[in-house]
Parts: C-alpha cells; structure tokens; sequence
C-alpha cells in the first residue's frame, strides 16, 4: 500500500496555541457592547427574589441606583429599566406618570452614575391591570390609542433622564409617533431604539414572572411578530429605520440569528439583540445542576450573537460576565 496523500492546506496551523487562536479570531465582543436590564419595584412590599431567574432581582429605586454604580465600576456601559408599579389599571397611568417608578430610578441612577446610559423600555403590559401592552378595547388591543399612550410615557422618561427609549410594543406606527413626540417635547436628541422584530416568542415566560406582566386574558400573537416570519421581520425592521429609529433590535437572540444575520446584511443601522429571560433561565438551571460550564456557554452564546451581526447585547449575564473579566485581571 503507497503513502496516504497528505494535505497541503492545515487549518489547524492558526489555532495550534491559545495565542494563535486570539490573533486570527474572527468575532470579538466586549463589555461596553453589553446592556444589563434592572427590574426596578416601586414598593418594597412587592417580593424581591424572582424564582425563575437566578441572580436577579426586583430591586427598589435606591438599589437600583447603587446597582448602577457597581455595573459601571465593572465596566459596563448600560443599562434598561423595567418598572413594577405599586398599582395598575386598564389606562397604564403608571408607565407616564412624571413620578412613576422608572422615572424615579432614573433620576436617582443619573445623579449618582451619570455616565452610565440608561435605557427605558416603553411598553404598557407591566402598568395594565389585563396584562397587554396597549390599550385594550372590546377584547381587542386599540393600536392607535395605545401609540397616543406610548409616545406619552418616553417623553416622561425622556423628562426624567433617558438616553435611550425602547418601544417594545409592537404597535404599528409607535415609532414615528414616539420620535415625533420627543422632538416636539424638545428631547431631540434622545435615541430610539425600536423592538422591530419582537417576535411573539415561548422563551418570555421568566421574564413575565418577573415584571408581573402575564396577560390576563389572550395572548400577543395578534401584535408580537409570527415566529415563523423572517421576510416579515425585515419589512418591520425597514419601517422602524422609515420612521425614525436610531436602532433596531431582534428578540429574542439564539432562535432567531438567522434573522440577526439578514438584518446585518440588508441594512447598516446598529442592531442590537436581546438574549431573553428564557435563554438566561435555561443556561442558568443547566449550570446549577452541573451540566454545563455557565461561563463557556455564556461567552460562546455571545460570541454567536454577535458573529450573526449584533451591535450590541442586551442580556441578564451582563454583569456576570463583566465579573468573570475582572477576576481574570485581579
């Protein structure tokens, strides 16, 4: 038997040592391209602990502030409120009101770490007292009542010190009304970053725990996107940019990076992504039980998220990661 033909080209000639594998590397993220969301309660009688996501917490407006400082200590760069209000109704008073809870935390985040940039999500669903994100009539969620709404509340975060409002309804025409509202209101330069491909996606369910914002009634199927629509998802992300957006963002992040990557290739806006309650929830159970390294799943999950295309992360390990990269440097 003749000698085996060997080959010429050896790929594994630029990953044979650590040093190697750093310098070609393809994809790189960092720290500063990670946002971690807060969950802020307006009255500390509302139960901290959140069950379904581990190491997180429904923290008061003085803790999140303090919070704020520790992130921004870690490196991090921002982060994105989500309120729980003391009480809700069928209008969602709360998300606008010029005292409400995210407008409260923003101030005080502001005062004592104002380089850090805060984000507001702008969504109805954890101030109403059915659950859904607008305004519902005869059964049904009113689009045009609850953009009115909308555009309502992220002038008052606007007020109150946000760089950053997030529409995450998925109303049609939200995003002109809010950039249009915000320019009249004199905040011309607050940013808009648009959920333009939410879609109507099973891995929301810790996080509706943890905001208190399960529908009462019905689902969000007749708002949130289909998830089976990736043609759709762009024609969403196209009008958020017509109307205004400064960003865009697809949510959830894992099942949908064949959506963040057509994203990336169709248009040159920033495009964030949101890896969700349910992707952190599935990670960190796995990892309590032994099954997984949480640390490599995480860096490896967020390397994938970006080699898709993403900008930036918003993401719950946020500040786990910044953690694990200060050890490495002690």
């Amino acid at each position: 038997m003749g000698e085996l033909p060997r080959p010429a080209r050896r790929l594994r000639r630029l990953r044979r040592t650590a040093a190697l594998r750093d310098i070609f590397r393809e994809t790189r993220w960092d720290v500063a391209q990670l946002v971690q969301p807060l969950f802020v309660r307006e009255d500390d009688r509302i139960e901290a602990e959140i069950a379904s996501m581990p190491g997180m917490r429904r923290l008061t407006v003085d803790e999140a502030a303090a919070e704020a400082r520790v992130l921004r200590e870690l490196n991090l760069r921002a982060v994105i409120l989500f309120g729980l209000p003391s009480r809700k109704d069928e209008e969602a008073t709360g998300a606008y009101e010029e005292r409400g809870v995210v407008q409260e935390a923003l101030r005080a985040i502001k005062a004592d770490v104002p380089e850090l940039v805060t984000m507001t999500d702008v969504c109805l669903c954890e101030y109403t007292d059915h659950g859904h994100c607008g305004v519902v009539v005869d059964g049904d969620v009113d689009n045009d009542a609850t953009v009115d709404l909308l555009a309502r509340t992220a002038v008052s975060q606007a007020r109150a010190g946000a760089d950053v409002v997030a529409p995450s309804a998925m109303m049609d025409g939200q995003v002109a009304a809010i950039r249009t509202a915000l320019d009249r209101a004199g905040f011309q330069d607050t940013i808009v970053m648009g959920y333009a491909a939410k879609h109507a996606s099973a891995f929301y369910g810790p996080f509706r725990d943890a905001a208190d914002s399960a529908p009462r009634f019905g689902n969000r199927r007749g708002y949130q996107m289909d998830p089976a629509n990736a043609r759709e998802a762009l024609r969403e992300i196209a009008l958020d940019l017509e109307e205004g957006a400064d960003i865009v963002m697809v949510k959830p992040a894992l099942a949908y990076l064949d959506v963040i990557r057509a994203a990336r290739e169709r248009f040159d806006a920033p495009l964030a992504a949101y890896a969700v309650s349910g992707e952190y929830a599935l990670i960190k159970a796995a990892a309590e039980r032994g099954w997984i390294d949480e640390r490599a799943v995480v860096e490896e999950t967020l390397t994938a998220i970006r080699r898709a295309g993403a900008d930036l992360v918003l993401t719950y390990h946020a500040k786990d990661v910044a953690t694990w990269q200060r050890k490495d440097h002690a």
